[in-house]
């Protein structure tokens, strides 16, 4: 792996520990495991080359591209392909209580929600970007352009089954 900040490190150890353990059905670690589920999946494309359009790690994704493929293996949710169409999913959130899982907006190409990520904790989020590098990386929400494009956030709900 490249040489990731050490939240990554521990969002990967937490979510293989959750992938493990076992818990009652309904339990906290349940819960744990459902909101760490979507960023694992995340955090194993890191790399995967950008390609506008694309839905297919093994070719390339796009920012919508990204989040359809990470909740349709991690939740079996299928979601549309569009970040405007995913802006209109879930529930809003405030940027002062984003949670690991949640959808980040932005408003790039002078259109708003025309960007979207997975937020990974500690003011990162987890998006196929077209610019730097021209892949799947982690970015900081709070870096100047990040901060000043911020569209909002939205909370999926994801079904009570774990997979």
């Amino acid at each position: 792996m490249r040489n990731l900040p050490a939240f990554i490190f521990c969002t990967i150890a937490l979510c293989l520990f959750i992938r493990t353990a076992s818990a009652d059905e309904g339990g906290l670690m349940d819960t744990m495991k459902k909101q760490a589920e979507p960023l694992l999946v995340a955090m194993g494309l890191l790399g995967t080359p950008y390609k506008m359009g694309g839905t297919d790690p093994k070719k390339g994704v796009d920012c919508s591209g990204l989040v359809h493929y990470v909740y349709k293996q991690s939740a079996d949710l299928d979601l549309p392909h569009s970040a405007k169409a995913l802006s209109q999913s879930g529930t809003a959130v405030k940027k002062a209580e984003l949670q690991p899982g949640d959808l980040v907006f932005f408003h790039t190409l002078k259109k708003h929600f025309s960007h979207v990520g997975i937020y990974a904790g500690d003011g990162k989020f987890v998006h196929a970007s077209s610019r730097e590098g021209k892949e799947v990386i982690v970015s900081s929400i709070d870096t100047h352009y990040w901060a000043k494009h911020f569209d909002g956030a939205r909370r999926l709900q994801l079904d009570t089954q774990i997979r």
